[in-house]
């Protein structure tokens, strides 16, 4: 290993508080405190053993630290089943006891139903920042002080509103909260071995930074949805893009009007598509999408006016990605094929492929199985 190697692993196992640990079956019955990604400091006489998901979209990221993620469950919040069926239908098939687990909430705050959490019986309840909310100056807020009235901590881990800062203190939270840190570190190393690489060679190589529209649930919604600042402009910046809606659009997302998406005509346009667009005609690409259904919705999308005219499609630079990218540390696949179509010879050898491949024989107890990236050409 050389000596880049070496500090950046040793990078990453300080990110994760891995020094001289226990293993993580005497860590199970031993008191932790952890600090999460808001600065809170959470204690519990123990590692979590029964936990409510405020937004059940997390479960794929709880199972990069826990094997059995269904087994420590009393209650998730019912926006995963409704949103990306066909993964919830993965991890159903490996775990047919998440049925039973109580649907509690729809993945929002302004729904979640308090007294029903409570009478779940969680030792913890983990959210992301987006359904916390601001906190004072505390560090609190209503829902975390009803809780704790409780006796039900809340810790606070996010992929989604800042991923690139967020993603590895997430992991290390989620890690030490179950006792399972040396797997959460695991992932971890994998995750930043990776955009080490595409960012260390971007700083190197210094190439010219492209312009990327990214338009967001493609096909399924009024032209034209797309990212402002934050989860997918992060990926883009990541990968040595530009993307434009970062210039126009004031919060996290936002509506661009076709004329300024014309105007703008950027060099890249990047859709973005899931199986929930494809009763209306949007891009399809997720969990159980075969390859041909993939491109003929991308070709189909393509056609459509306006977006037909943009010299991003005429000149072939028109990919399309899986929305539900956000929300998991998976996104790393998704930085590495935005980093190959920005930049094709810089990242000749990335193969997110092949990346997505590792994570699900190395890291996944439920492998993801569909067609979660496209391209016209």
């Amino acid at each position: 290993m050389n000596r880049r190697n070496v500090l950046r692993a040793a990078a990453t196992a300080l990110a994760f508080g891995i020094g001289s640990r226990r293993g993580s079956s005497a860590l199970a019955q031993t008191p932790i405190a952890l600090t999460d990604i808001a600065g809170r400091t959470i204690t519990l006489p123990h590692a979590a053993r029964r936990i409510l998901l405020a937004q059940g979209r997390q479960l794929p990221a709880l199972a990069l630290a826990h094997s059995a993620p269904v087994s420590l469950l009393v209650g998730l919040g019912g926006e995963f089943q409704r949103q990306d069926p066909e993964t919830y239908a993965l991890y159903r098939e490996r775990f047919p006891e998440l049925d039973a687990i109580a649907r509690i909430g729809d993945g929002t705050a302004a729904n979640f139903p308090v007294e029903l959490a409570i009478a779940a019986g969680p030792d913890v309840i983990i959210a992301s920042r987006s359904f916390i909310g601001s906190l004072d100056a505390a560090g609190s807020s209503v829902l975390i002080r009803q809780m704790a009235a409780a006796g039900i901590a809340v810790v606070i881990a996010d992929f989604h509103t800042r991923p690139l800062q967020d993603t590895l203190p997430s992991l290390r939270v989620l890690g030490e909260l179950l006792g399972e840190a040396q797997a959460a570190q695991a992932f971890g190393q994998f995750y930043s071995t990776r955009l080490e690489r595409i960012r260390s060679r971007l700083a190197q190589a210094a190439p010219r930074i492209p312009t990327v529209f990214m338009h967001a649930h493609a096909g399924g919604m009024p032209c034209c949805f797309t990212p402002g600042r934050g989860t997918f402009n992060d990926y883009i910046a990541a990968a040595g893009g530009h993307n434009i809606g970062s210039d126009m659009v004031p919060g996290v997302s936002g509506q661009l009007s076709l004329e300024q998406v014309l105007a703008s005509d950027a060099e890249f346009y990047v859709a973005t598509g899931g199986t929930h667009l494809a009763s209306r005609g949007g891009l399809v690409l997720g969990t159980g999408v075969g390859e041909r259904q993939a491109r003929a919705s991308f070709a189909t999308l393509l056609k459509q006016p306006g977006i037909s005219g943009l010299s991003a499609v005429a000149g072939g630079r028109a990919f399309g990605l899986w929305q539900s990218f956000t929300d998991t540390p998976l996104h790393i696949v998704a930085i590495e094929a935005l980093a190959r179509w920005f930049h094709p010879e810089l990242f000749a050898d990335l193969d997110p492929d092949r990346s997505l491949s590792e994570i699900n024989s190395r890291f996944l107890p439920v492998p993801l199985r569909g067609v979660y990236w496209t391209s016209s050409t």
